[in-house]
């Protein structure tokens, strides 16, 4: 892994160009790219010969492809330019109605992650310890021979079930999807689910029957106020949520924003709500109750459109805004003001869904609360409101029935995806992380696979395939994780970069990045479902393949053929096209993107959308007291931080994505490493100033490396703050390697959300320790 060639190697040496040098090269420039506007093909290689730096664009022929984004899961729709087989820019694709023509600072930097010289190029088979990083190149045939190998021997001894698939981006359907289902074993996850947004997408199914799907479904072009709460719009740059939000706030829109930090849109809201961290749910029954008491609600639609009312108002009846200011740190006055605030502009009004929710372990009662909230304002399927969301018609590509029915989940569950009936593998064994034991229902919950990885309970997981999720930077305890590593009889890689967690795997398989590779058609629930092509712009780079065919290739070696009768992904995807009479030449013609009609409204359908047992949205849910549950959402206070301690709180950064993006050059130059936030008084009392370095050592005496202090009036003093996907430790990543602090790695416990499974990360505190 030490060859670091690149290509082209102009690409990310422009991200080391300082402002200086910037300045001083212009005017040269201006004067080289004047000249050269004026000459011809021959002198432009004559310049090439001399050594004088021609602008991309009169290089050659300019030629465009058009794709889906890879650098975050909002996929946006881009329009790739190249010239002689190198890509020089990617633009928002303007046919696309999430990028609209316009892309943010990950999609721009896409040219540079194609380009990083880090990249995995070749298989890779593990010759030392686990852990060590020492492997020997291999041919992708005996790679693959290798891990077909190892998958029968534990078949043979164990079952297909102790098999475990986990994936994440664009490409991990190949794996989590198709090639798991296809194997026989239902222990196939992705983490946006149990550790982003399972608990919100539960609490959408339990009380609307609807998903919430991939795309937030806000009327954002008729909204009139809405709330966040921990939705960091402009921090998460999700693209279109950016303009809608933008747009929104410039036509006169109110918005609240409920964060224990003044957030980038807190300082564009009308009202900022610095609640106590773990006190949310709180706040969303005294606003319930401040409807209800005040008659600030739809009653026509609340009588129409719902159930459990009558349940709902006593439930409330004593939960005040001053019952709630005890718990929250918030004034009643402001409880009062916010809570008038969305109800005045009902029914174009709403609690946005957001994504990452998984807090304190009771994020799908929090999430419910939200959602009755929502339906009192009569939002659910109204204009300015809630829209219904509706998946384009396409038909899959034909397959035999699978071995087993999956339920990986993902950021767009659909309804079905998570039935009270747990699927079998072919042994008769159902999933391995708990479901129905210590959580309720929902999708796999990946980080409840890493114990039977350990200690073989219910039974041993001996084999894992991961395809793009960095573990170690993804999954709480990473040190209980690198254990289960240790107890593997198989763990394959599968990846662009050198990330943490692979020097830990047995066979290393590198992935062509998303400029590279087809991928499965993107069908995405939205306003107008949409059906958009991923194909490559470029020839794979170095010795690396497409996930699809990296699945097909082992799937043919595990005698899986008749799940992989197709011999190109041009032919999966032109086999999905024709169900709608369409091609993948048909959908280039068309902008790479085929926009359908959507039922975006109440008024649109024929019969009530809300699959629900009772057909309607459900604000008492008989299905949760069936289960054991409480029926009405109520408030359970979370554990405070020990004295000395902060509770530690995570997020994003608008040029990054998770621990992904950190080694690319060109986004590493606009932020290449996190800080810890702490409040103005709690800095005082420390005696730390923003010139500092402390440590940081959490409850359970884990320690960080030394992380640069920013003091700071936005954050409450309880609490620090630090922006997710940082410390890396990966030698062979030389942009991000040692580079900040792993919040992932001070994430010693969770706590588990008894309904979905999901996993509460902010339940750790840390205390801090000058070192400069």
């Amino acid at each position: 892994m030490a060859d670091r060639t690149a290509v082209p190697p102009d690409v990310n040496s422009e991200a080391g160009v300082s402002r200086r040098s910037f300045l001083q090269l212009s005017g040269a420039m201006l004067v080289l790219a004047t000249w050269i506007q004026g000459i011809g093909r021959r002198s432009v290689e004559t310049a090439i010969r001399w050594g004088i730096p021609i602008p991309w664009y009169r290089q050659g022929p300019i030629s465009h492809t058009f794709t889906v984004c890879d650098m975050c899961p909002w996929h946006c729709g881009i329009i790739v330019e190249t010239v002689n087989g190198v890509v020089r820019k990617i633009d928002g694709n303007p046919n696309d109605p999430k990028s609209r023509g316009r892309l943010c600072a990950k999609g721009q930097g896409g040219v540079s992650f194609l380009y990083d010289p880090d990249r995995l190029k070749t298989p890779l088979i593990r010759t030392g310890d686990r852990g060590a990083g020492d492997f020997r190149e291999a041919s992708w045939p005996e790679a693959l021979d290798y891990i077909a190998q190892k998958m029968g021997a534990i078949r043979d001894e164990y079952g297909p079930e102790s098999i475990a698939f986990l994936g994440h981006t664009g490409g991990d359907s190949w794996f989590v999807d198709h090639l798991a289902q296809a194997w026989g074993s239902p222990n196939a996850g992705r983490p946006s689910t149990s550790l982003c947004t399972g608990p919100r997408d539960e609490a959408a199914l339990l009380t609307t029957g609807l998903p919430i799907g991939g795309h937030e479904p806000v009327d954002w072009d008729h909204i009139e106020a809405f709330a966040l709460i921990g939705s960091h719009i402009g921090e998460d740059t999700r693209n279109t949520v950016m303009q809608d939000f933008s747009k929104a706030r410039a036509r006169g829109a109110k918005v609240v924003v409920v964060d224990p930090r003044f957030s980038t849109a807190a300082s564009k809201a009308d009202l900022w709500l610095p609640i106590k961290p773990g006190t949310d749910t709180a706040l969303l029954l005294a606003w319930i109750h401040v409807l209800i008491d005040e008659g600030r609600y739809e009653a026509e639609y609340v009588d129409t459109w719902t159930v459990g009312f009558e349940q709902l108002s006593d439930h409330v009846a004593t939960l005040t805004p001053e019952w709630a200011s005890g718990i929250t740190d918030l004034h009643p006055d402001l409880i009062r003001e916010s809570a008038r605030m969305l109800a005045d502009a009902r029914p174009r009004a709403a609690i946005v869904p957001g994504r990452h929710v998984t807090w304190y372990g009771n994020d799908t009662q929090r999430m419910r609360a939200a959602y009755i909230f929502n339906a009192l304002l009569g939002a659910w399927g109204q204009p300015g409101g809630l829209y219904l969301n509706k998946s384009p018609y396409i038909e899959s590509y034909p397959h035999p029935p699978y071995a087993v029915v999956g339920s990986a989940g993902g950021c767009s569950t659909e309804p079905g995806e998570s039935s009270d009936v747990l699927p079998l593998g072919p042994s008769g064994k159902a999933r391995a992380d708990g479901a129905r034991d210590t959580f309720w229902r929902g999708p796999t919950a990946i980080q409840e696979l890493i114990d039977p990885m350990i200690t073989g309970d219910p039974y041993p997981i001996k084999g894992l395939i991961a395809f793009g999720i960095n573990m170690l930077h993804s999954i709480p305890n990473p040190n209980r994780t690198k254990q289960a590593f240790e107890a593997l009889d198989l763990f394959v890689a599968i990846d662009v970069l050198p990330q943490d967690h692979i020097a830990w795997a047995d066979v290393v398989l590198p992935e062509a990045t998303y400029l590279e590779r087809h991928d499965d058609l993107l069908t995405t629930a939205h306003l107008t479902p949409y059906v958009a092509l991923r194909e490559p712009a470029v020839a794979p780079l170095f010795d690396t393949k497409p996930g699809w065919w990296i699945a097909r290739e082992l799937g043919l070696r595990l005698g899986l053929d008749q799940y992989f009768a197709w011999e190109t992904a041009d032919e999966w995807i032109n086999t999905r096209l024709r169900s709608i009479g369409s091609s993948i030449e048909k959908l280039r013609d068309s902008g790479g993107v085929i926009v359908q009609q959507g039922q975006p409204y109440l008024a649109d359908v024929p019969a009530s959308p809300f699959m629900t047992p009772s057909g309607l949205i459900e604000l008492w849910s008989e299905s949760l007291e069936a289960a054991g549950h409480d029926p009405l959402p109520t408030f359970e206070p979370t554990e405070e931080p020990p004295a000395g301690y902060f509770r530690l709180l995570y997020g994003r950064h608008p040029a990054h994505t998770f621990a992904k993006t950190q080694n690319t050059p060109q986004l590493a130059a606009l932020f290449s490493e996190n800080t810890v936030w702490v409040g103005t008084a709690a800095a005082k009392t420390l005696g730390i100033s923003s010139d500092d370095k402390v440590m940081l050592e959490n409850q359970d005496g884990v320690r960080s490396g030394p992380i640069g202090v920013s003091v700071t009036e936005r954050i409450r003093n309880d609490a620090v703050y630090m922006v997710h996907g940082f410390g890396h430790e990966s030698p062979d990543m030389h942009v991000a390697n040692g580079r900040g602090v792993s919040d992932a790695g001070l994430q010693t416990r969770y706590a588990l959300d008894p309904i979905s499974g999901g996993a509460g990360m902010r339940v750790n505190f840390v205390k801090l320790e000058r070192t400069s």
